[in-house]
Formats: structure tokens, sequence, C-alpha cells
């Protein structure tokens, strides 16, 4: 069942794994819009219900598996900011899909502890690119628990939170870069020699790292060493839970945008983003109405 608030369509070519379409977003052109949400939070959780399920269903074309990715993200982004609206949507939610749900809340309310205080009037020196092909990065984190014993669902979280899977090309405020944001002396400790833009090298090293940091005994001491923030670790775990014990979760995830919170709120940054420097909001805005 499709939701009553529909968004943008979207065009782009798609990859094939494990018997299921992803989106490839090689060669993706995509409007800036935002979707829009209902106003009331009841149909909020509605709605999102039909997006989850659609996400879940293998008779939904790739135009509707992308739609209702992008509305599941904004959804979740706005119940996270509004726990007020926690009774009137969680009774909208199936019972078989309450435990995702409750995961992506919880991880969206510890990114938003995680980013309190810091929320500015300007855009970051970033570009959006496509990511790497979805079966690539599901080989790559299979191949990084190989070789190092840190779950490939831990990996595919952390890339997710720190880049959403390498749309962002960038360097954070403390210095961090590539895919997984290593610092770069930190890479050279773990990269064995490896690039820190490559997908492949990075995950590498992010499984060597947490690895290295005792990740066998104490998991959550290993991403703490990764990212020291509580919330940072609560957010990983429930997305690594999620996409661990629900395959449509890294299905979803792997479609969403990148957004970036600021004074005037939520902004989209597409694929074909590109700022050398940090730019304001306002002017920003001015030219790419959201």
């Amino acid at each position: 069942m499709a939701p009553t608030h529909r968004s943008r369509v979207i065009s782009c070519s798609a990859a094939i794994f494990g018997g299921a379409i992803m989106l490839g977003l090689v060669g993706c052109a995509e409007s800036a819009a935002q979707p829009a949400l209902a106003a009331d939070p009841a149909l909020i959780g509605a709605d999102l219900a039909a997006d989850e399920q659609t996400l879940r269903d293998p008779s939904a074309s790739e135009g509707a598996l992308v739609s209702a990715a992008l509305r599941q993200q904004v959804a979740y982004r706005a119940i996270g900011r509004h726990p007020e609206w926690d009774s009137a949507v969680r009774s909208k939610i199936p019972p078989p899909l309450v435990g995702t749900y409750d995961r992506n809340v919880d991880a969206r309310r510890h990114l938003g502890e995680l980013s309190r205080g810091d929320i500015k009037d300007t855009l970051p020196a970033w570009r959006i690119e496509p990511p790497a092909p979805a079966d690539v990065l599901l080989g790559l984190y299979r191949e990084a628990e190989a070789a190092t014993g840190v779950g490939w669902n831990y990996l595919a979280a952390i890339n997710l939170v720190e880049t959403g899977f390498g749309r962002i090309a960038g360097v954070s405020t403390a210095g961090a870069q590539g895919p997984m944001q290593f610092l770069p002396s930190t890479f050279a400790t773990y990269g064995n020699g490896g690039d820190i833009a490559s997908p492949h090298d990075s995950i590498m090293a992010a499984g060597r790292f947490l690895a290295a940091g005792g990740f066998a005994n104490d998991r959550d001491r290993a991403i703490f060493v990764y990212n020291h923030s509580g919330d940072y670790v609560a957010a990983v775990d429930d997305y690594a839970a999620a996409i661990a014990s629900d395959p449509a979760a890294f299905a979803g995830y792997y479609r969403w945008d990148i957004y970036y919170l600021t004074t005037s709120g939520d902004v989209l940054l597409p694929i074909g983003y590109a700022q050398g420097q940090r730019v304001s909001v306002a002017d920003y805005l001015a030219t790419h109405p959201q």
C-alpha cells in the first residue's frame, strides 16, 4: 500500500545483487526537493508503515523503492526530533516492524544529541558523489569481516553514519577523510599502504582498527575508540542491529540522501553538490529551494 503523500520521482540506473534490485546511483539525475510529510503525526505513522512495507515488497518497482526509502528517511528524522509524537506514530506501525522502527528512532535521537550545540548557519565544503554499488559494498564488508572478525553489519553501520556509504567526499572539522572518516595518521597505521579515499582500503582499515581496539571482547568499547561518543556508539549499535536482523534495512539506508542540519533546519545536499569552502545556508537556499 503506497502512502498518500508522494515525494519526488527519481530516475537512476540500478545494480542487481542477492536477487534484489538496488540503487546504483551512477548517472542519477535527481531533484533537490525534500519529500513532504503529513501534518498529522498519526498520518506520518501510517505513511511510514506503508513505506516500510513497500521496502519489503519483492514486486515493488525500483521507483517505488526509492520513493519509499526517501520518505522513510525524512520521517525518521522528523520523528527523532519530536518525542511528543511517539504514541501517535508508533501505534500505526505493524507489530512485525516495531523493532526496526524503535531502532531507527533511537538511532536518530542519539545522532541528534551528537550534533546538539554544533548547528551552523553554513553548509560544508563537501562534494556529494554516488556511492559504490550496493553489491560491491556488501562484498567489502564481508571481506573485512572475514579478515578481521569485525561484524559486517557494524562496518556497514559506521559507513552509513560517517558518510552515507561514501556519498560525502570531504574533510571533517577534525581532519578525518574518506568513506570511513580516518585521520591520515590513523589510516597510515591501519591502511596497509592503501588509499584513504578507496572504499575497499578504508573499510578494511576500519576492520583492522576495530579489531585492534578489542571488538571481539568489547564491541562498544572498540566503537567508542573509533568515535569518542556514547551517542555515536548507540546509533551504530542500532543501525547494525537493524541491518543484521532485516535485509530491507540496508536496502532502505542505501537509498537515503545526505541531509545537513543547520539553523534553518535540514538541508538536502543532492548528488552533485560541490562546495570548495563553507557557504551561507541562506545563500544556498535562495538558489536551491527545498
